[in-house]
Parts: C-alpha cells; sequence; structure tokens
C-alpha cells in the first residue's frame, strides 16, 4: 500500500481545496495511465505527468507526495474500469462472478503492463475495495463461508491474471518477430519433433506444418482470445461450483 510521511495512505487525507485546486486525483491517474498505456510502466514518472498535464514538477507534488502514491492512483483507477454497473449483474453468482471476471480480463487486457508489473489493483484504494465487496455481495446468497470465499476468488483471480499474461504473449509473438526469425523457429522445431523425442506434441500438431492454416495452434486473434478465456473461465466456475458450493444452497445472490 502506498504511504505518505505521515504513515497513512493517500486515501486517508482529503484531496487538496483552496482556492480552485488544478487538477483531481482522477486528472492525475488518467494521464499516468495515458503514459504507461503508451510507452509502459517505467515511463510513468512525477515529471512526465507534471508535463502531460501541462504543470511544473513540483505542481504535482501538492497532489501526489510519492512516486508509490501516484502509481496508487493509477491503481484505483484501474480497479474503477473493473467495477460493474449493479443492473448488469445478473441474480445467479455464477454468472455474476463471471461477468466480473469477464470486465477484469478486458480492463487488464487494455492495460497488460499493470499484470505484467504485478500492479492491477495492488493498492487497497476505494476502488479496489468496492471491486472485492461486489464480488463478495454476489456470493452472499450462496452461503459459503469465509474459507471457501476466498478460495474461490483466488482461483477466479489467479485464472483472470494468468489468462491476461498467455494473451499478452500471443499479441507478441503474433506481431512481435519478423517473416524470417518466424520462419527459422518453425524449421528447428519441426527438426526437433522429427527425432521422435517429442511423440505427444507431434500427435498433437499432426503431419501438418504450423504455416498451413489449417494447423492446430493456440489462438492468437483477439475472437480466438476471447473465446478461449471464456472456455476456461466456465471449466474454472463448473469446479469452483462442485468443490465450494454444497448442492441445494441457492444460486441467487438475493442479499445483493
Amino acid at each position: 500500500m502506498s504511504r505518505d510521511t505521515a504513515g497513512g495512505p493517500i486515501w486517508a487525507r482529503p484531496e487538496p481545496r483552496g482556492r480552485g485546486p488544478r487538477f483531481s486525483r482522477a486528472q492525475i491517474a488518467d494521464a499516468a495511465l495515458a503514459i504507461a498505456d503508451a510507452d509502459g510502466i517505467d515511463a510513468v514518472s512525477m515529471r512526465n505527468v507534471a508535463t502531460r498535464l501541462g504543470a511544473g514538477t513540483m505542481t504535482l507534488y501538492n497532489y501526489v507526495r510519492t512516486k508509490d502514491e501516484l502509481v496508487a492512483l493509477m491503481d484505483d483507477a484501474l480497479m474503477a474500469e473493473v467495477l460493474v454497473p449493479a443492473r448488469e449483474l445478473p441474480g445467479d453468482w455464477r454468472e455474476a462472478v463471471a461477468t466480473i471476471a469477464r470486465r477484469t480480463w478486458a480492463v487488464l487486457l487494455r492495460h497488460p503492463w499493470a499484470v505484467a508489473t504485478g500492479r492491477g489493483g495492488a493498492s487497497l484504494g476505494p476502488n479496489a475495495m468496492r471491486h472485492f465487496e461486489q464480488y463478495l455481495a454476489v456470493l452472499a446468497g450462496t452461503g459459503l463461508d469465509s474459507a471457501a470465499t476466498f478460495d474461490l476468488l483466488a482461483v477466479v483471480d489467479s485464472y483472470v491474471f494468468g489468462s491476461v499474461l498467455r494473451a499478452g504473449e500471443s499479441r507478441r509473438s503474433a506481431t512481435g518477430q519478423d517473416p524470417e526469425t518466424v520462419a527459422a523457429i518453425i524449421d528447428y522445431g519441426l527438426a526437433q519433433l522429427r527425432t521422435g523425442e517429442f511423440p505427444h506434441t507431434a500427435a498433437l500438431l499432426g503431419d501438418r506444418d504450423p504455416r498451413d492454416p489449417d494447423a492446430p495452434r493456440p489462438p492468437i486473434d483477439e475472437q480466438g482470445l476471447v473465446d478461449q478465456f471464456e472456455r476456461g473461465l466456465q471449466a474454472i466456475l463448473d469446479g469452483a461450483a462442485a468443490r465450494f458450493v454444497t448442492p441445494g444452497m441457492p444460486n441467487d445472490a438475493s442479499a445483493r
């Protein structure tokens, strides 16, 4: 959690007031997110954010005391994007959890640096707390105890974050290498398969060259990634329902 020199988080302090402050925390967070999305998290600095806002660096320190506080604002801005409007949440606990998971996945795909750097709600800001409360609300009607609730949410979040990382790898592999390099890698892989040392991999691929458009391969297009995520999410929820939810428990989130 980001802390100021008095030992408390930035959220414990009111936003600067007085004679019409020039910037809000939301504006500062938006500027920092835009920099991270365009140039990566390492490009986020007090100076760069101040420049984007059209302010001096020292002016920014009137609103945000440290780089950690700046990152905390970014984390919580991400969590604001993750929140699902109450009217869009289904009554069934399973579909409600899936709805939150899908939205979280989509938001993190728009900001992949957040997962790659271990961010994505790492600071316990107000929107991160609202996100957690939303998950708890949709599970309130299931009768799960505290341990089972934490375990279920940990499984879902681990899948979401891992899927974002894998999707990022797929995107990079699809766009980050020149054709000659890709061809050389494929030729090397085919030569290894011909040694007979990898029979299960050879069986999966069959006799087709990976360059064949009809050959089996992990999805790299956006719809393929969405479909793969959904298949995995449903499998996770199948297991979670069997593991954590006792048959006969109500499915609706009536306590929401």
